[in-house]
């Protein structure tokens, strides 16, 4: 059985302000095998480290930039420059409508001095503590709504391959891991862009369960909402759906999102969520907002 990949979703975002710098060097101390980067570009085309296209739900943007909000009432990071997404503090997430934090007992929002970074100041965080603790640390980035970037005349995709080879991330021995949510774009980096890296198809929808076959001819992986792995419990034992059986038998590896200590719906412990999914259902690795939980668990199993 090979050892279940530890994925830092977001960083250490069970601990601190997702996608900050200091996230994802405390992510970094825990010993994951990958550290996840959600990627939007600025106004001036650099790609941004954070998880939506809007900075209302965790910055102070609304405060700061009240007049460059669009007509839904939301702030997009298109719409700045990566100078003046600089100037934003960065807080846990929260509503922007009523200022209430997401998650209550996390970091406290509006406290700490937090900042947005680019996907290079990333990287180089990354490679410097590897080559500086003589760890191997991989990165797992997203290409987030390439359609809406396409829509308002931006290369998402292209900035983000370009950046990663830059860096030396070429091929699927490189450390490196991308995804993307949307299909005919991870399609088109495999297929038009030649891209040779590992590439993951993200998935949120019941019957995209039912096209693995098709993922399987440009992706190396899936990764479904967890959820979709679980069926029904029978006599307090979990029963599971046929996703993971049947991506194996693609070739595909399954990193299913997200493992949270804190938001356990169907299970009765972290360590149950842990059990049922790494070791019961088979899954290859996993997303989590607590990577040093999952790694000490991990590590206890081998």
């Amino acid at each position: 059985m090979n050892k279940k990949l530890v994925i830092a979703h977001r960083g250490a975002s069970g601990y601190l302000p997702e996608h900050t710098m200091e996230s994802k060097a405390m992510a970094f101390a825990m010993n994951p095998n990958f550290i996840e980067q959600d990627v939007v570009l600025s106004k001036d085309d650099v790609p941004i480290v954070i998880h939506d296209i809007y900075l209302d739900d965790v910055t102070d943007v609304a405060t700061k930039f009240p007049n460059k909000k669009r007509e839904d009432n939301r702030f997009y990071v298109i719409d700045f420059t990566f100078k003046e997404l600089q100037t934003l503090a960065v807080s846990e997430r929260f509503n922007p409508k009523t200022g209430e934090q997401f998650y209550p007992n996390r970091f406290p929002k509006g406290k700490g001095y937090f900042k947005l970074h680019s996907l290079q100041q990333e990287i180089e965080l990354i490679q410097g503590l590897n080559k500086s603790t003589g760890k191997n640390i991989g990165i797992y980035p997203e290409i987030k709504e390439p359609e809406f970037h396409k829509k308002e005349g931006k290369n998402l995709t292209e900035i983000v391959l370009k950046t990663l080879s830059n860096y030396g991330y070429k091929t699927k021995k490189d450390n490196c891991i991308l995804q993307c949510f949307d299909a005919k774009e991870l399609e088109r980096i495999r297929k038009e862009l030649k891209s040779k890296l590992f590439l993951v198809q993200l998935m949120e929808f019941p019957e995209e369960t039912k096209n693995l076959k098709h993922f399987a001819n440009y992706a190396d992986g899936i990764g479904p909402w967890y959820k979709q792995i679980l069926d029904k419990k029978v006599d307090g034992q979990w029963e599971f759906t046929s996703l993971v059986s049947e991506a194996h038998k693609f070739d595909l590896k399954v990193h299913p999102y997200t493992f949270r200590a804190d938001q356990l719906d169907e299970f009765s412990s972290f360590k149950e969520m842990m059990q049922t999914l790494l070791i019961d259902a088979n899954v290859d690795g996993a997303f989590t907002d607590f990577p040093d939980l999952v790694v000490e668990f991990v590590n206890s199993i081998y």
